[in-house]
């Protein structure tokens, strides 16, 4: 699937600009990277937005139509409103076809319904990472890569140098780094019926006794003993 979106240049800048940028439904973003100079930029925010909802345009070659010349680039970064749903700033990274790009990929799990680990022995899948780095040409950038579950037994787990990569495709690793992608593990042993027992064997909020109901009254024999010894002591 291919991606183009259209952006304008900017001149103005600082936090004022791009506050009044925002009122009018833009999105303030800047170009860089390549051999030409990075370039303020500005998006329409509802056509941004939509894209961004696709999973697919986070790790896609984009096309950017750019004061009437097409250029390919790679979304790098975006800043979201904290609580509003509005895109506050986007990075795009200009791309060149002959040199290699780092970029997170998603995972995408399959076979694990069919696996023995959960049709035989009840297991459950954990997916300890959703996506990974690759480095390869932006022509053979995939726009995910495959976990097949679909031999794993409970017990068993899926490094990220056991997956199968296209063509010119390497996950970016250190020397003796394989984290783990996905476990298929046994699910907990506790029943349902421990767990409402459990939770019965705890005595309510009005239940639980004060510190002084748990302190021990004094004996009144014991009272009326000092009360005597003092009385003598006069």
């Amino acid at each position: 699937m291919k991606f183009e979106i259209n952006a304008q240049k900017r001149d103005t800048q600082g936090t004022g600009a791009s506050r009044r940028l925002r009122l009018t439904g833009k999105v303030p973003g800047i170009l860089y990277g390549g051999t030409a100079s990075p370039v303020n930029i500005m998006l329409d925010h509802k056509e941004l937005f939509r894209h961004l909802s696709n999973e697919k345009f986070h790790a896609s070659i984009l096309t950017m139509q750019l004061e009437g010349a097409a250029e390919s680039v790679l979304l790098r970064a975006y800043n979201m409103h904290p609580f509003k749903a509005q895109v506050q700033h986007v990075d795009f990274q200009r791309v060149l076809r002959d040199r290699k790009i780092h970029m997170k990929v998603p995972l995408h799990f399959a076979n694990a319904e069919n696996s023995p680990g959960m049709k035989e022995q009840g297991g459950v899948v954990n997916h300890v990472l959703n996506e990974i780095d690759v480095s390869c040409l932006p022509d053979d950038l995939p726009e995910f890569i495959e976990v097949d579950m679909g031999a794993m037994k409970v017990g068993d787990s899926i490094h990220a140098r056991d997956l199968k990569y296209p063509g010119g495709v390497e996950p970016v690793l250190h020397r003796n780094e394989n984290p783990v992608i996905a476990t298929l593990i046994v699910p907990s042993l506790v029943t349902e019926e421990e767990e409402v027992a459990a939770a019965e064997a705890v005595p309510a909020a009005g239940e639980v006794p004060t510190t002084e109901q748990a302190v021990p009254a004094e004996p009144a024999e014991d009272a009326g003993a000092d009360k005597a010894e003092k009385k003598e002591k006069k």
